[in-house]
Protein backbone atom coordinates (compact mmCIF):
# COMPACT_ATOMS: atom_id res chain seq x y z
CA UNK A 1 0.00 0.00 0.00
CA UNK A 2 1.71 3.23 -0.79
CA UNK A 3 1.43 5.85 1.59
CA UNK A 4 0.13 9.32 1.49
CA UNK A 5 3.38 11.14 0.62
CA UNK A 6 4.17 8.54 -1.90
CA UNK A 7 0.89 9.12 -3.71
CA UNK A 8 0.77 13.00 -3.19
CA UNK A 9 4.70 12.93 -5.10
CA UNK A 10 3.15 10.31 -7.60
CA UNK A 11 0.40 13.16 -8.34
CA UNK A 12 2.70 16.13 -8.62
CA UNK A 13 4.49 14.08 -11.20
CA UNK A 14 1.82 13.56 -13.08
CA UNK A 15 0.90 17.34 -13.55
CA UNK A 16 4.14 17.66 -14.63
CA UNK A 17 4.16 15.35 -16.98
CA UNK A 18 0.46 14.97 -18.36
CA UNK A 19 2.02 16.08 -21.87
CA UNK A 20 4.62 13.85 -22.00
CA UNK A 21 2.88 12.50 -25.22
CA UNK A 22 3.17 15.44 -27.33
CA UNK A 23 5.58 16.34 -29.91
CA UNK A 24 8.88 17.23 -28.85
CA UNK A 25 8.44 20.66 -30.12
CA UNK A 26 5.33 21.35 -28.12
CA UNK A 27 6.67 19.52 -24.88
CA UNK A 28 8.44 21.35 -21.96
CA UNK A 29 9.00 17.65 -20.76
CA UNK A 30 11.39 15.61 -23.12
CA UNK A 31 13.73 12.69 -22.90
CA UNK A 32 14.43 12.27 -27.06
CA UNK A 33 16.31 15.86 -27.30
CA UNK A 34 19.30 15.39 -26.15
CA UNK A 35 22.05 18.47 -25.71
CA UNK A 36 24.96 19.04 -26.24
CA UNK A 37 27.66 17.14 -24.25
CA UNK A 38 29.96 20.59 -23.95
CA UNK A 39 27.05 22.97 -22.47
CA UNK A 40 28.02 24.89 -19.53
CA UNK A 41 25.76 23.46 -16.29
CA UNK A 42 25.34 24.44 -13.29
CA UNK A 43 24.48 20.91 -10.85
CA UNK A 44 23.91 20.07 -7.09
CA UNK A 45 21.06 20.77 -4.80
CA UNK A 46 22.07 24.00 -3.60
CA UNK A 47 23.44 25.61 -6.41
CA UNK A 48 20.10 24.90 -8.89
CA UNK A 49 17.85 25.54 -6.44
CA UNK A 50 19.56 28.70 -5.59
CA UNK A 51 19.58 29.44 -9.51
CA UNK A 52 15.63 28.42 -9.26
CA UNK A 53 14.72 31.08 -6.58
CA UNK A 54 16.29 33.71 -8.35
CA UNK A 55 15.65 35.82 -11.46
CA UNK A 56 18.19 34.14 -13.62
CA UNK A 57 16.63 32.31 -16.68
CA UNK A 58 16.98 28.64 -17.00
CA UNK A 59 17.14 27.38 -20.23
CA UNK A 60 16.90 23.74 -19.72
CA UNK A 61 16.41 21.64 -16.37
CA UNK A 62 17.90 17.78 -16.04
CA UNK A 63 16.50 15.81 -12.77
CA UNK A 64 15.45 12.33 -11.64
CA UNK A 65 12.31 10.90 -11.01
CA UNK A 66 12.98 11.06 -7.06
CA UNK A 67 13.54 14.77 -6.70
CA UNK A 68 11.09 15.73 -9.51
CA UNK A 69 8.39 15.46 -6.78
CA UNK A 70 10.15 16.78 -4.19
CA UNK A 71 8.29 19.31 -1.65
CA UNK A 72 11.05 21.88 -1.80
CA UNK A 73 11.48 21.90 -5.63
CA UNK A 74 8.69 20.72 -7.14
CA UNK A 75 6.80 24.23 -7.43
CA UNK A 76 10.03 26.14 -8.72
CA UNK A 77 10.36 23.38 -11.27
CA UNK A 78 6.78 24.10 -11.72
CA UNK A 79 7.16 27.43 -12.36
CA UNK A 80 10.23 27.21 -14.33
CA UNK A 81 8.39 25.56 -16.85
CA UNK A 82 5.64 27.56 -16.97
CA UNK A 83 8.39 30.38 -17.51
CA UNK A 84 9.46 28.81 -20.53
CA UNK A 85 12.34 26.01 -18.76
CA UNK A 86 12.70 22.84 -20.39
CA UNK A 87 12.20 20.12 -18.04
CA UNK A 88 14.13 16.25 -18.85
CA UNK A 89 13.59 14.01 -16.35
CA UNK A 90 16.68 11.56 -16.37
CA UNK A 91 18.26 9.06 -14.60
CA UNK A 92 21.49 9.61 -12.45
CA UNK A 93 23.25 7.64 -15.25
CA UNK A 94 22.38 10.49 -18.08
CA UNK A 95 23.13 13.30 -15.17
CA UNK A 96 26.67 11.57 -14.59
CA UNK A 97 27.30 11.71 -18.50
CA UNK A 98 25.95 15.51 -18.29
CA UNK A 99 28.48 16.79 -15.47
CA UNK A 100 31.16 13.89 -16.37
CA UNK A 101 30.80 12.42 -13.26
CA UNK A 102 30.44 14.90 -10.86
CA UNK A 103 28.34 15.08 -7.52
CA UNK A 104 25.03 16.39 -9.21
CA UNK A 105 23.07 15.41 -6.36
CA UNK A 106 19.98 14.46 -9.05
CA UNK A 107 19.68 17.88 -10.79
CA UNK A 108 21.76 19.95 -13.09
CA UNK A 109 20.46 23.32 -14.77
CA UNK A 110 21.82 25.27 -18.03
CA UNK A 111 21.37 28.47 -16.81
CA UNK A 112 21.68 31.73 -18.69
CA UNK A 113 24.76 33.64 -18.50
CA UNK A 114 25.88 35.37 -15.61
CA UNK A 115 24.75 39.58 -15.99
CA UNK A 116 27.73 41.65 -14.50
CA UNK A 117 26.80 44.48 -11.90
CA UNK A 118 27.84 48.17 -13.63
CA UNK A 119 30.47 49.30 -11.21
CA UNK A 120 29.02 52.51 -10.26
CA UNK A 121 25.53 50.49 -9.68
CA UNK A 122 27.99 48.74 -7.71
CA UNK A 123 29.25 51.10 -5.46
CA UNK A 124 26.27 53.31 -5.25
CA UNK A 125 24.13 49.92 -3.84
CA UNK A 126 27.10 49.63 -1.63
CA UNK A 127 27.06 52.70 -0.23
CA UNK A 128 23.58 52.58 1.18
CA UNK A 129 25.21 50.12 3.69
CA UNK A 130 26.69 51.56 6.58
CA UNK A 131 30.81 50.99 6.67
CA UNK A 132 30.14 48.70 3.44
CA UNK A 133 32.60 46.39 2.08
CA UNK A 134 33.96 45.32 -1.64
CA UNK A 135 36.14 42.90 -2.55
CA UNK A 136 38.62 43.59 -5.41
CA UNK A 137 39.61 39.96 -7.15
CA UNK A 138 43.11 40.74 -8.84
CA UNK A 139 44.02 38.39 -11.00
CA UNK A 140 42.10 35.00 -9.56
CA UNK A 141 42.36 31.93 -12.04
CA UNK A 142 40.92 29.38 -10.54
CA UNK A 143 37.22 29.26 -10.81
CA UNK A 144 37.14 26.60 -7.63
CA UNK A 145 39.21 30.06 -5.76
CA UNK A 146 36.62 32.32 -6.66
CA UNK A 147 33.76 30.57 -5.96
CA UNK A 148 35.11 29.73 -2.32
CA UNK A 149 35.43 34.13 -2.83
CA UNK A 150 32.40 34.73 -3.50
CA UNK A 151 30.77 31.98 -0.37
CA UNK A 152 32.58 33.34 2.04
CA UNK A 153 31.52 37.21 1.06
CA UNK A 154 28.45 36.54 1.04
CA UNK A 155 28.60 35.00 4.12
CA UNK A 156 29.91 37.28 5.49
CA UNK A 157 27.88 40.35 4.32
CA UNK A 158 30.41 41.96 1.47
CA UNK A 159 28.51 43.97 -0.26
CA UNK A 160 30.11 43.33 -3.97
CA UNK A 161 33.31 41.77 -5.99
CA UNK A 162 35.11 43.44 -8.36
CA UNK A 163 37.21 41.10 -10.58
CA UNK A 164 38.84 42.14 -14.04
CA UNK A 165 37.52 40.53 -17.59
CA UNK A 166 41.88 39.42 -18.84
CA UNK A 167 43.99 37.00 -16.70
CA UNK A 168 41.24 36.15 -14.19
CA UNK A 169 38.22 33.83 -13.96
CA UNK A 170 34.66 34.88 -14.70
CA UNK A 171 31.66 33.53 -13.38
CA UNK A 172 31.27 29.99 -14.75
CA UNK A 173 29.43 27.00 -13.58
CA UNK A 174 31.89 25.43 -11.65
CA UNK A 175 32.11 29.08 -9.62
CA UNK A 176 28.32 28.74 -9.60
CA UNK A 177 28.80 25.19 -7.74
CA UNK A 178 31.19 26.08 -5.51
CA UNK A 179 29.49 29.57 -4.74
CA UNK A 180 26.90 27.43 -3.44
CA UNK A 181 24.11 29.24 -4.12
CA UNK A 182 25.89 32.56 -2.80
CA UNK A 183 26.16 34.14 -6.53
CA UNK A 184 22.72 35.02 -6.57
CA UNK A 185 22.70 37.46 -3.35
CA UNK A 186 26.58 38.73 -4.66
CA UNK A 187 26.34 41.46 -6.78
CA UNK A 188 29.39 41.31 -9.14
CA UNK A 189 31.18 43.66 -11.42
CA UNK A 190 33.45 42.61 -14.51
CA UNK A 191 35.62 45.50 -15.23
CA UNK A 192 38.62 46.29 -18.05
CA UNK A 193 40.90 47.76 -16.17
CA UNK A 194 40.83 46.86 -12.42
CA UNK A 195 43.15 49.76 -11.14
CA UNK A 196 40.49 52.44 -12.59
CA UNK A 197 37.95 50.80 -10.86
CA UNK A 198 39.77 50.94 -7.61
CA UNK A 199 40.36 55.00 -8.13
CA UNK A 200 36.90 55.00 -8.63
CA UNK A 201 36.13 53.35 -5.39
CA UNK A 202 38.66 55.59 -3.83
CA UNK A 203 36.61 58.65 -4.97
CA UNK A 204 33.51 57.29 -3.65
CA UNK A 205 35.03 56.92 -0.15
CA UNK A 206 36.66 53.65 0.21
CA UNK A 207 40.14 52.71 1.73
CA UNK A 208 41.35 50.28 -0.12
CA UNK A 209 43.72 47.59 1.66
CA UNK A 210 45.60 44.94 0.04
CA UNK A 211 46.60 41.51 1.21
CA UNK A 212 50.44 40.20 1.02
CA UNK A 213 53.17 38.77 2.94
CA UNK A 214 55.61 41.82 2.56
CA UNK A 215 54.51 44.29 5.02
CA UNK A 216 54.84 44.54 8.74
CA UNK A 217 51.15 45.53 9.04
CA UNK A 218 49.54 42.81 10.38
CA UNK A 219 45.63 42.41 9.69
CA UNK A 220 44.83 41.89 13.32
CA UNK A 221 46.73 45.46 14.38
CA UNK A 222 44.44 46.71 11.36
CA UNK A 223 41.48 49.26 11.95
CA UNK A 224 39.13 48.63 9.21
CA UNK A 225 36.71 50.92 10.18
CA UNK A 226 34.52 53.12 7.45
CA UNK A 227 34.15 51.77 3.74
CA UNK A 228 36.31 49.02 2.75
CA UNK A 229 37.75 48.18 -0.31
CA UNK A 230 39.87 44.31 0.82
CA UNK A 231 42.44 43.57 -2.73
CA UNK A 232 43.42 39.43 -2.73
CA UNK A 233 45.77 39.04 -5.10
CA UNK A 234 46.82 36.08 -7.56
CA UNK A 235 47.17 32.41 -6.42
CA UNK A 236 50.32 32.38 -8.20
CA UNK A 237 52.30 36.06 -7.72
CA UNK A 238 49.72 38.01 -5.43
CA UNK A 239 49.11 41.49 -6.33
CA UNK A 240 50.27 42.87 -9.42
CA UNK A 241 53.04 46.12 -8.64
CA UNK A 242 50.38 48.92 -9.86
CA UNK A 243 47.48 47.61 -8.14
CA UNK A 244 49.74 47.12 -5.17
CA UNK A 245 50.86 50.77 -5.39
CA UNK A 246 47.30 51.86 -5.80
CA UNK A 247 46.46 50.35 -1.99
CA UNK A 248 46.10 52.92 0.98
CA UNK A 249 47.57 50.35 3.25
CA UNK A 250 49.06 46.50 2.72
CA UNK A 251 48.29 44.17 5.48
CA UNK A 252 49.98 40.68 5.87
CA UNK A 253 47.97 37.53 7.67
CA UNK A 254 50.98 36.70 10.27
CA UNK A 255 51.78 33.20 9.83
CA UNK A 256 54.01 30.96 12.18
CA UNK A 257 54.88 27.44 10.07
CA UNK A 258 57.07 26.75 7.15
CA UNK A 259 53.99 27.44 4.67
CA UNK A 260 54.93 31.19 3.20
CA UNK A 261 51.40 31.94 1.80
CA UNK A 262 48.18 31.16 1.88
CA UNK A 263 45.82 29.57 -0.67
CA UNK A 264 44.30 33.12 -2.08
CA UNK A 265 40.05 31.80 -0.55
CA UNK A 266 41.58 31.10 2.47
CA UNK A 267 43.64 34.38 2.41
CA UNK A 268 40.13 35.97 1.45
CA UNK A 269 38.44 34.64 3.94
CA UNK A 270 40.84 35.16 6.97
CA UNK A 271 41.24 38.89 5.72
CA UNK A 272 37.17 39.39 5.77
CA UNK A 273 36.43 37.21 8.80
CA UNK A 274 38.71 39.98 10.70
CA UNK A 275 37.12 43.21 8.92
CA UNK A 276 33.37 41.84 10.44
CA UNK A 277 34.84 40.66 14.01
CA UNK A 278 35.89 44.13 14.80
CA UNK A 279 32.53 45.22 13.93
CA UNK A 280 30.64 43.12 16.20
Amino acid sequence: MKSKSSYNQQQKKSKLNKSKSKPASEDSISNSSEPREEIDLTYGRHAVLAALKSDRQINRLWVTDSLLGHGQFYPLIKEAKANGTIIDEVDSRRLSQLTQGANHQGIAAQVAPYVYWDLTDLIERAKQTPEPVIVIADGIEDPHNLGAIIRTSEALGVQGLIIPQRRAAGVTSTVMKVAAGALENMAIARVVNLNQAIIKLKDAGFWIYGTTTDTDNLLHQTNFSGAVGLVVGSEGSGLSQLTEKNCDQLVAIPLRGKTPSLNASVAAAIALYEVFRQRQ
